[in-house]
């Protein structure tokens, strides 16, 4: 019986249309599994955002997404808040990308856990870029090591500005002491891209070393990690 559309409540729900994007979807899938690294970085995150909002066409958010922050990684290191501003982008699939960020930096941490990173210095690099090459403001983490130079803790020590991040020695002896550390490598990235070390960051670092220096603790390195490489203050004879 067909319903009377005139009659209130008794009119037949719209059939759901099928999108003609999920067959485009399908093949990508298809393209992905086939050869995962010849997916441009707006397919790849095309492919990402369509299990977080199945209903959508993802390919123009996909790509308003890197035309707002320039590349794949560069938008899953994005903030949620600035994520969120552009027009599709809602909790779900926010959550989604820095999922995918934060496993990316599991992976790279899993070979320098329980390893001397000393002697896998490649690796450990390899890991801080991952973990802060394309942050938008300027973090400092601390490597504790133990005494045969394995990675303890690593740890988010502060969160500062586009060009500054503050670190107390008081806290970092603390933190090293409460662990049992004995030796500690500090990391900071430059969102401006160049590693170059500033003054502040000389200065600071002196400081740490010889607070630290005075419980025992040695300061094995200060990397700066920049999109244009990194700088080791070792290296530069700055330790």
């Amino acid at each position: 019986m067909t319903a009377d559309p005139t009659l209130p409540g008794l009119a037949e729900a719209p059939l759901a249309a099928t999108p003609d994007h999920k067959g485009h979807r399908e093949r990508l899938r298809k393209r992905f599994v086939d050869a995962p690294e010849a997916l441009p970085d707006y397919e790849l995150l095309e492919l990402l955002l369509g299990i977080a909002i199945p209903q959508r066409d993802t390919k123009p958010l996909a790509k308003e997404l890197i035309r707002r922050f320039g590349s794949f990684a560069d938008v899953i290191t994005a903030e949620v808040e600035d994520l969120k501003t552009i027009d599709g982008i809602k909790d779900v699939a926010a959550t989604t990308l820095k999922v995918v960020r934060e496993a990316a930096i599991r992976l790279a941490r899993a070979p320098v856990i329980n390893t001397s990173v000393i002697s896998n210095w490649d690796t450990l690099l390899d890991y801080c870029r991952t973990a802060m090459t394309t942050l938008p403001t300027e973090q400092f983490r601390l490597l504790f090591l133990d005494r045969k130079n394995a990675l303890i803790a690593d740890e988010l020590q502060q969160t500062g500005t586009v060009d500054h991040t503050p670190l107390y020695p008081r806290e970092v002896v603390k933190r090293a002491l409460s662990l049992h550390a004995s030796a500690v490598i500090l990391v900071h990235n430059h969102p401006s891209g160049d590693p170059k070390p500033s003054r502040a960051d000389i200065d600071v670092t002196r400081m740490v070393k010889d607070a630290l220096a005075a419980v025992g603790i040695a300061v094995h390195d200060h990397l700066v990690i920049g999109r244009k490489g990194h700088v080791s203050f070792k290296a530069m004879g700055l330790l």
